[in-house]
């Protein structure tokens, strides 16, 4: 490798190093719970069979006290099946946005965790039954 090659090739390392490390993949976790018991603290279901979940039409990871993340790409049924577990979020995060766009979604079952969602699944689905994007949504 020639010394004009070696400069070419530091060079690009140098420009796209802070790319991929912009492109990783993040983790929060976290309990899924509704919007709106986020917001105001009540009305907050107790399991997946209470009939308060009905009346949240969005749901979010808790992440803390007053603080939640939307995960605006993952079905509602998918995290109303969940409510109150432990979850795992993988995914590309958008902090102005406070959401992530989830590739995976686990959920703690004692000391392990299962994945119960992911956008390959999700795309192999859709792509085998000719689902178009955002039906059922």
């Amino acid at each position: 490798m020639n010394a004009t090659s070696k400069l070419l090739l530091a060079a690009l390392v140098t420009v796209f190093l802070p790319l991929t490390a912009q492109c990783e993949d993040k983790k929060i976790e976290g309990h899924i719970i509704g919007y709106y018991c986020a917001v105001n603290n009540i009305g907050c279901p107790v399991d997946m069979e209470d009939p308060v979940i009905a009346n949240e039409r969005i749901f979010v990871i808790s992440t803390g006290e007053k603080q939640w993340v939307f995960v605006p790409n993952v079905d509602r049924a998918v995290l109303a099946r969940h409510i109150t577990e432990m979850a795992r979020v993988t995914g590309d995060l958008n902090e102005k946005y406070n959401s992530i766009q989830a590739k995976t979604l686990e959920v703690k079952k004692g000391d392990t965790w299962k994945m119960v969602w992911s956008q390959v699944w999700e795309d192999e689905f859709r792509a085998k039954f000719n689902v178009p994007m955002g039906a059922g949504k």
